[in-house]
């Protein structure tokens, strides 16, 4: 794995480590609730890099790098997103995968029955943004490998929250219209994701990488016309 050393809450340094190929980080016990909102964003771009790239077989079994027990599975909530990871059982921290972290950070959200019959009609077979199976949409509306359900990058709420991480990384006074700042920049976010579900190729996209990436792939491109 490679080590990074991110900003946390407060002035503190997170250090991190992480696999690229593999798309998965290790926290230390309690590191990803630590990072700082532009951490968070910093290593959401990361994940959008490298939301296209096959990814090997996990190990069949791996182990703590701390102390070498082997991590258990572990299942979690994020308000009503579900979310997985493997655990050390003397917490020494946690391996989760890319897809999981967004999970986590409330980025992704399942299909709904329309988008689906929509995706249906579009596209025959896309891959699973969790585990990378081939999921058949005339047939199946999740993974059958690993359970996952048809999930995307909430568009709406994933460029609200990216609003909100940029402004509460400023470093000054509490802004007393921030609310209605952040409302009008959620409308933008919505008047600025439209086209990129639009524009020619976006069906394409989905096919060849998968809704997570395509998703990503937009969300990235938004950040950079923002900057």
């Amino acid at each position: 794995m490679t080590a990074e050393t991110l900003e946390g809450r407060l002035g503190t340094l997170v250090p991190i480590n992480l696999c690229q190929p593999c798309q998965v980080f290790w926290f230390d016990k309690y590191e990803s609730l630590k990072l700082s909102p532009g951490s968070v964003l910093k290593l959401f771009r990361l994940i959008g890099e490298h939301s296209g790239a096959a990814r090997p077989a996990a190990a069949g079994h791996p182990a703590c790098p701390r102390c070498g027990i082997r991590l258990l599975e572990t299942h979690d909530m994020q308000r009503v997103t579900r979310f997985e990871y493997l655990r050390c059982p003397r917490e020494h921290g946690r391996l989760m995968t890319f897809v999981n972290f967004l999970r986590e950070k409330d980025f992704i959200r399942p299909l709904s029955p329309n988008e689906i019959e929509q995706l249906r009609q579009n596209v025959q077979a896309i891959s699973c943004s969790n585990c990378g199976a081939p999921i058949d949409l005339a047939k199946e509306s999740s993974c059958s490998h690993c359970g996952s359900p048809l999930s995307m990058i909430d568009m709406n709420h994933g460029g609200a929250l990216v609003a909100a991480l940029h402004e509460s990384e400023q470093s000054r006074p509490a802004d007393p219209n921030l609310p209605l700042r952040l409302e009008q920049a959620r409308k933008e976010v919505e008047a600025a994701f439209a086209p990129f579900e639009r524009k020619p190729g976006w069906f394409q996209e989905v096919s060849q990488g998968g809704l997570l990436a395509a998703g990503l792939r937009s969300l990235t491109r938004l950040l950079e016309e923002r900057e």
